[in-house]
């Protein structure tokens, strides 16, 4: 089984393309996803968040205010990485879980979607590594356009992540999404008859 992640910075168009392989027949993983698993009420994570962050961290329902985290962790490094300390460990076992499945299963490849990859994981655990990655000037308008965001949210979310620039050197295949969805298709493309070459 092909063991590939796939990653790229706040709206690069990283998710539209894992979507893309799992129509093409991968198997994917969603990082967000098992990390919003992770912070559900009545578990581990949810408790050490609100340890460490404060009961301002939850709503009245007892779910977490994402928006409120999102705020204290963005312009934090420490903060940033004492949240990631707390969430990663039981992203990072419930991925294993979902790995084992899918070579039980015999999955040809495997696409683990994962955002921050540069930032909390080491590379070298995948076959290969796809950034997708597009110009920051696209990805605030895309944030701005999108999520609602002011210039400054926008900024502030992007540079709480390292710069593409380097993540580009450091993976396998990048697929630059400039223009528009059809344009990103045929680049995912291409990379997915590689992708299946090496499976």
């Amino acid at each position: 089984m092909l063991n590939v992640a796939l990653t790229g910075n706040i709206a690069s168009g990283k998710s539209a393309v894992a979507e893309l392989f799992g129509r093409w027949g991968a198997s994917v993983i969603d990082a967000d996803r098992l990390v919003r698993e992770a912070q559900m009420p009545g578990g581990q994570v949810l408790r050490a968040i609100v340890e460490r962050f404060g009961v301002g961290m939850l709503r009245p329902d007892g779910t977490l205010d994402r928006a409120a985290l999102r705020a204290e962790v963005m312009e934090d490094a420490a903060s940033r990485a004492d949240l990631n300390r707390i969430v990663h460990p039981e992203v990072h076992r419930r991925r294993a879980e979902l790995f084992q499945e899918a070579l039980a299963r015999g999955d040809r490849i495997l696409v683990s979607d994962i955002p921050l990859l540069f930032e909390v994981m080491d590379p070298a655990e995948f076959d290969a590594v796809v950034l997708v990655d597009a110009p920051e000037e696209i990805r605030r308008a895309r944030l701005m356009a999108e999520r609602g965001l002011t210039p400054e949210e926008a900024n502030r979310m992007i540079q709480a992540q390292l710069p593409a620039a380097g993540k580009r050197t450091r993976s396998d295949y990048v697929i630059d999404n400039l223009t528009d969805r059809n344009a990103l298709e045929r680049a995912a493309a291409e990379v997915w008859r590689a992708l299946l070459a090496r499976a």
